[in-house]
């Protein structure tokens, strides 16, 4: 039996002017998803180390998500994907639907806003990495 589409069906693009190795760092450890996706329980089931995640997804939702990480230029497009239904034997109206995509879609803007200010520290895109005080230029990969 095929339950049919997912109900939400989320996709998100960030540039973010680092290598793909330092955005998949922050994805690495598993107790970030708690911080990320606090009522999402995920497990792995595609690790492409520097190209990211792609996990299934339990808890208020259930499906699949992913994070892509595409270098591009001197960064990297940091690309969100969620395919997934609200769990739960009644499911939501299209309002509640609706309500729910754009909770999912701001929160999923904020996570890569907030990596992108983080990871970047500042640094502009076609600028060369920032100078360490030792004398050492930081390296990317």
């Amino acid at each position: 039996m095929n339950p049919g589409p997912p109900a939400l069906d989320l996709v998100d693009e960030t540039f973010i002017v680092v290598p793909p190795s330092t955005v998949a760092a922050a994805f690495a450890d598993p107790a970030a998803w708690r911080r990320y996706w606090p009522d999402l329980s995920l497990q792995v089931y595609t690790d492409r180390g520097d190209e990211g995640l792609r996990w299934t997804v339990t808890g208020a939702l259930v499906g699949t998500m992913e994070v892509w990480l595409e270098p591009v230029l001197d960064g990297t497009v940091l690309h969100y994907f969620l395919r997934a239904t609200p769990a739960g034997p009644r499911g939501l109206s299209p309002r509640g639907l609706r309500r729910e995509f754009d909770h999912r879609a701001r929160a999923a803007k904020e996570l890569a806003l907030g990596l992108k200010d983080v990871l970047e520290d500042g640094r502009e895109p076609g600028t060369p990495p920032q100078w360490h005080p030792q004398g050492h230029q930081e390296t990317e990969d």
